[in-house]
């Protein structure tokens, strides 16, 4: 039997990257999808290839307004909402700190951080009413073992780790699982700033650090967000689940 069958998912960030990849791993075990993104494009793209059990929309993840729409569409096509993941991120360059400009700041904060209040305000009554659900979020290694140049983006995905494990204890009365994913840097459009520069030459550096020899890629974190979200991990909530070949060490 498919791992996921009739359960409903949102996923953010899902038009490109590790939320593609969980979008269609989903879909292959039985979910219908819910594709949000910025990215239109993109979005209709992934629901296409996924086919009918999945519809996009258009979503600002920073914004209640727009969250609130994207549950009520998700109710309208699907009636219920099961899982959800908040994979939507951003990041600035990797570089000096204090060269970060405030506006960059305010938006590492509202999409990596302030989102998962919103989805939380979002989904949690819905999952309650149901008698049940979880919330996966897309953390990052960077949250457990911070590096230089990344420093704000660190500390959003430590913020990130904190909540889901705070989530995971208040909610677990309603039966709602709260984890996260930290994955090392993978093959996504992000790549090029987390490294400062996408050189062959630093892919070599960041592979290195990497005991198992590899950078991530969207099916490693498509298959561990599918089983944090599958029933057979029905008894673990509260997990910052390391995704990274060995890199936190």
């Amino acid at each position: 039997m498919p791992r996921l069958k009739n359960k409903v998912a949102i996923i953010t960030g899902a038009a490109a990257g590790f939320g593609e990849g969980m979008a269609k791993r989903f879909a292959e075990e039985g979910a219908k999808i819910v594709v949000a993104d910025l990215n239109v494009k993109d979005a209709e793209r992934v629901a296409a290839e996924i086919g009918h059990q999945a519809i996009f929309v258009q979503t600002d993840v920073s914004l209640k307004a727009e969250f609130d729409e994207l549950v009520a569409a998700t109710m309208k096509a699907f009636g219920r909402i099961d899982i959800m993941v908040n994979n939507a991120g951003y990041t600035h360059r990797n570089g000096d700190m204090l060269e970060v400009e405030e506006d960059t700041f305010d938006l590492i904060t509202a999409v990596n951080m302030k989102a998962i209040y919103h989805a939380a305000r979002a989904v949690v009554p819905i999952m309650d009413a149901q008698g049940g659900g979880s919330i996966i979020t897309t953390a990052s290694t960077a949250g457990l073992r911070p590096r230089p140049g990344l420093t704000w983006y660190n500390a959003s995905k430590g913020w990130a780790i904190t909540a889901t494990k705070s989530m995971a204890v208040e909610l677990a009365p309603k039966n709602i699982r709260v984890n996260c994913l930290c994955p090392v840097a993978g093959e996504t459009g992000m790549l090029a700033q987390f490294m400062g520069e996408d050189t062959p030459e630093l892919r070599a550096k960041f592979r290195a650090s990497i005991p198992l020899g590899r950078l991530s890629t969207p099916l490693d974190i498509a298959n561990a967000a599918l089983w944090l979200a599958s029933d057979e991990a029905k008894f673990i909530t509260g997990v910052a689940l390391e995704v990274d070949g060995g890199r936190c060490i």
